[in-house]
């Protein structure tokens, strides 16, 4: 019998450990030929996807659809982050672990990516969503995929743009390995 844990934030159940994979919202199946990420990475960039926000799993499953499809018109390879955190605090399997993104150029090979869905320039996500960010950093760690003396950045400092948005970026400055510079 296996023992799940739940934690309860703000009316919503979330499993620890639990991931929505990639086959709930997508029938396309990873190409065996995206580029792998060599070992644990150091780095963790946060994004947000500039796209209206999801509060329910259906929306949040319609969005992912949206934000890939948007990906692959800009000639990426397939969705360009490894996880994605929804409204309704579910952490959405986008690429997954092992797998280089396309979300940081310069920064894809040593760092996986996690976007919030929606825009961030002028709030914070709600509670619910950062805590599934901390939930899934330390996944990432406990399954040796991100070193455990990573550094936690958000995208507007590894090249000028405006992401993860000003709110979500001052929320970050206060996580535990949160660095000025990549």
């Amino acid at each position: 019998m296996k023992l799940q844990l739940t934690l309860l934030v703000l009316g919503f159940t979330l499993a620890l450990g639990q991931i929505v994979p990639r086959s709930s919202w997508c029938p396309v199946p990873l190409s065996p030929r995206l580029p792998r990420l060599a070992g644990p990475v150091r780095l963790i960039i946060i994004h947000h996807t500039v796209t209206a926000p999801c509060f329910n799993r259906q929306q949040c499953l319609s969005a992912l659809r949206q934000i890939r499809a948007d990906h692959l018109r800009r000639k990426f390879r397939d969705i360009g982050y490894n996880f994605l955190i929804g409204g309704d605090g579910r952490i959405y399997e986008g690429l997954g672990f092992g797998i280089r993104g396309e979300h940081a150029p310069n920064y894809n090979s040593q760092s996986i990516g996690i976007a919030f869905i929606g825009n961030f320039q002028g709030g914070l996500p709600p509670p619910q969503m950062l805590q599934a960010a901390r939930i899934l950093i330390q996944i990432a760690v406990r399954r040796r995929q991100v070193l455990p003396n990573y550094a936690l950045v958000g995208h507007c400092q590894t090249k000028p743009t405006a992401c993860p948005g000003k709110r979500l970026l001052d929320e970050l400055k206060k996580w535990p390995r949160w660095q000025p510079k990549p």
